[in-house]
């Protein structure tokens, strides 16, 4: 029996050792997300002085950039799930062909959207709202704005991939210098500062692009200086095998279809959304912005369990990536709800900040107090389903997602909004409905352990000997 599993049976856990490397890995990506969210909030702050139209048109326009996230993030997790487990392995020739893989189907994706919002802003905008003054405003930034896609989906591939093997001050301190590039930007074109005509909002679309420009250069500099080896081995990274891309596309293509069936999902609910008043479209802009805060701060514990887990799973050590497991889940809950309670308790002066009033901050603070309230559970769903993914099961949480956003979430969320004609914040409870439920599931199968499947030789190796000791199974 191993230690980790000595340990476990006895009520102990080495956290003196395993809160500093969560930490390590935890803290430089919550700080680079929430340094970008930051920016969005900015962002949004700066444009606020040109109106509530320009706030909503903005926020819109956010929610196709998180459409194209939703169309690579199946292959960011698939990615990571090889990543983390062949780092564990030391298997640097897995690491090599799974980031070329993962770059290529990533910039795919990018490519894509970069040339729909470029080529054909009007029917982009069409698809988010029926207001046309907003949709003149977000047609502007989003010609601008596709030419940045590219090189963020670029600087994302990287990130991942340095993230998993454990570099992550690399990203961290490249998103401080695009974080200061957008921020100065955004002050000389929306405005027009040294010299430089007055732009509004194709402004803070062209800021946007330069700092996605410097964000991307600093990556590769950066990781070029510090002598990184897998990001420059451009040949080993498209050394792909037949076992190899059926490996791949085998843990990825579940990932892909939960992420880009919920990305249509949530389209469909923030096209049901934006058919709002103009204040609530407004408060929902600023909402999205607000949740993109919670979100960043929570995806660097998110990543840092991927990491802590997965390597784990991939090296053989499966008790102990068990056990981290479970630390995991509910650490990062809690830290969740203090984040939440923090951003309750300071709603006024930031939501008053960043431009809103009267009816469009009401239906901000009735927004932000009900994420708040699922906040909790909604992380909690994330972490597992990141878990299972980095340790080899893509399928369950994809599965669980899926059924419950198109057979529950979708039809509450459109029945409500233009059957029964409710309020906005009654359609917008709707779109957690199923949370509960699914936490529900998704501990039963964590306590199962049944999510734990090696991708490597170590992990395979490991399995019988897992399973025989924790439930009994005979190898």
């Amino acid at each position: 029996m191993s230690k980790s599993r000595t340990l476990a049976g006895r009520g102990r856990f080495p956290w003196r050792s395993f809160l500093p490397r969560l930490a390590a890995i935890a803290i430089p990506v919550a700080l680079q997300n929430l340094l970008t969210t930051t920016a969005s909030m900015v962002d949004t702050m700066m444009v606020a002085p040109l109106g509530e139209l320009s706030v909503g048109a903005l926020g819109l326009c956010g929610q196709f950039s998180s459409l194209m996230f939703s169309g690579y993030w199946g292959f960011v997790g698939g990615g990571m799930l090889f990543f983390a487990q062949f780092y564990g392995a030391k298997d640097e020739r897995g690491i090599e062909w799974s980031y070329g893989m993962t770059w290529t189907c990533m910039m795919t994706v990018a490519v894509l959207f970069g040339s729909a919002a470029v080529l054909a802003p009007e029917l982009v905008m069409s698809l988010y709202t029926d207001k046309q003054a907003i949709r003149d405003i977000g047609v502007q930034y989003l010609r601008i704005v596709g030419f940045a896609y590219i090189m963020q989906v670029f600087s994302m591939a990287m990130s991942c991939l340095l993230r998993a093997t454990e570099r992550v001050r690399i990203p961290m301190a490249a998103s401080v210098a695009s974080v200061g590039t957008n921020l100065f930007l955004n002050w000389v074109f929306i405005y027009g500062h040294l010299g430089v005509p007055a732009m509004g909002i194709r402004g803070a679309a062209l800021a946007t692009t330069c700092a996605a420009a410097v964000n991307m250069l600093a990556i590769y500099a950066l990781a070029r200086a510090t002598g990184y080896p897998y990001l420059f081995r451009v040949r080993a990274h498209f050394r792909w095998s037949r076992a190899a891309l059926r490996q791949y596309f085998r843990k990825c293509f579940p990932i892909l279809c939960n992420e880009v069936l919920i990305g249509i999902g949530n389209m469909v609910i923030n096209v049901t959304l934006g058919r709002q008043s103009e204040e609530v479209i407004a408060a929902i802009a600023v909402f999205r912005t607000l949740e993109g805060l919670v979100i960043g701060f929570f995806a660097g514990f998110a990543n840092a369990a991927s990491v802590l887990v997965g390597t784990c799973v991939g090296a053989g050590e499966l008790d102990t990536a068990f056990e981290r497991a479970k630390r995991l889940v509910y650490l990062c809950s809690g830290v969740i709800l203090l984040a939440g309670l923090g951003i309750l308790s300071l709603r006024r002066p930031i939501l008053t900040a960043m431009s809103l009033s009267g009816p469009s901050y009401e239906a901000g603070v009735r927004l932000v107090s009900i994420y708040v309230a699922v906040a909790v559970i909604r992380m909690g769903n994330w972490i597992q389903n990141d878990t299972y993914r980095a340790s080899g099961d893509a399928v369950t949480g994809t599965v669980l997602e899926i059924v419950f956003m198109y057979a529950l979430v979708l039809p509450c969320v459109l029945g409500s909004a233009f059957w029964l004609k409710l309020p906005y914040w009654a359609v917008f409870l709707c779109c957690y409905i199923d949370e509960p439920i699914r936490y529900v599931l998704m501990q039963r199968h964590f306590y199962s352990g049944k999510w734990i499947r090696p991708v490597t030789e170590k992990g395979l190796a490991a399995l019988p000997a897992f399973r025989s000791q924790r439930w009994g199974v005979k190898p």
